[in-house]
């Protein structure tokens, strides 16, 4: 019999599993294998190996291309591997690192316009990869903002999706998220991380300064909404299920995300994070949003209900829209063919 945490990261993201990448039978597989969350990382990250074995033998072959795509599917097996973990440290450490690693080695072979960038801040660096698109000049850019328990390296598939409309994109691991979060915690002012990254990205020669947009997931539309609030540089912004109050979500939220929250925002204690959880809010912020805002929520959402993306566009007034998918879940994850075309193109035409 499973546990109660191995149920709920099954029943509450299975379809973002596969939609993100992650082959339905590897997820078959894997989670048949798990019955207890102590072996959750161990298990995935044993099917992550035979796919990094599968590139290493390929890259030595010379089959690049193959090579690139089996060090991708390693690299989101660990990540998926240690997304919710943080109750093993060392497990989710070294998870943490191999899927850093073998995304890098597989963008490389698949992407040669993938760029790591380090941007200093707050005595540590963010993190983030920035691809563009195969057409010459300069491209509009899109800022991608991961959630609570996402990182850059979930991203690849989802990054394609604005290349192909010749939008470039730059996933951004910010304070506790990845690779930054191994020495930052999650903060309700955003805005001065989304502001340094901006910083650093309009010095660049390669991308068009004046359309820049952003498309944040979960806890990264919250995000996005906080940078857009106070930085003009953002041309249209994207939330995708993000809360307006993620402390209002608490109670009702999965257990582990809980946790998950607790870890990555630094907090003592369960109560500590439930304060801390409130204070991630765009109460006093969302009517200084002037650009155009599109929330895109699932009805189905147990995560962040739907009622938090209509208090969003009551907010922020005439400059937001709602989509709203009555059959959609958490990031719309079980209806990727939606949500994702629509995204992009409608990025695509407020930065034309």
């Amino acid at each position: 019999m499973l546990d109660d945490k191995v149920k709920v990261a099954i029943d509450n993201w299975a379809p973002r599993f596969t939609s993100q990448g992650i082959d339905y039978n590897d997820f078959v597989r894997t989670t048949s294998r798990i019955h207890g969350w102590e072996n959750w990382c161990r298990e995935w990250c044993a099917t992550a190996d035979v796919h990094h074995a599968l590139g290493v033998k390929a890259e030595s072959r010379g089959d690049l291309i193959t090579a690139g795509e089996a060090y991708i599917a390693a690299a989101l097996c660990y990540h998926f591997g240690k997304f919710m973990f943080q109750d093993h440290r060392d497990e989710y450490m070294d998870a943490s690192r191999k899927a850093v690693d073998a995304f890098a080695r597989g963008v490389r072979l698949l992407d040669p316009t993938a760029e790591r960038m380090e941007i200093p801040f707050d005595g540590t660096a963010m993190v983030g990869t920035l691809r563009r698109p195969t057409s010459d000049g300069r491209a509009p850019l899109i800022l991608l903002l991961p959630g609570l328990d996402s990182t850059k390296e979930e991203f690849f598939y989802w990054e394609q999706v604005f290349l192909k409309r010749g939008l470039a994109t730059f996933s951004l691991d910010g304070p506790g998220q990845g690779e930054c979060g191994y020495r930052t915690h999650i903060r309700p002012d955003y805005e001065a991380a989304g502001s340094v990254a901006l910083d650093a990205l309009v010095r660049r020669t390669d991308i068009d300064r004046e359309r820049i947009g952003a498309a944040g997931v979960s806890l990264g539309g919250y995000y996005a909404a906080r940078v857009a609030a106070f930085d003009s540089r953002l041309k249209a912004v994207v939330d995708l299920c993000g809360p307006y109050n993620f402390g209002e979500c608490w109670q009702g939220a999965p257990s582990l995300t809980r946790l998950a929250f607790q870890h990555n925002s630094g907090a003592r204690s369960p109560e500590e994070a439930e304060a801390r959880a409130s204070q991630l809010t765009l109460e006093a912020v969302a009517a200084r949003i002037k650009q155009p805002f599109l929330v895109i929520q699932g009805r189905l959402d147990k995560v962040i209900p739907w009622q938090q993306a209509q208090k969003i566009v009551d907010a922020i007034g005439r400059h937001a829209e709602l989509v709203m998918f009555e059959d959609g879940n958490h990031v719309c994850n079980n209806i990727p063919y939606k949500y994702r075309p629509l995204t992009a193109d409608w990025l695509k035409a407020k930065l034309a």
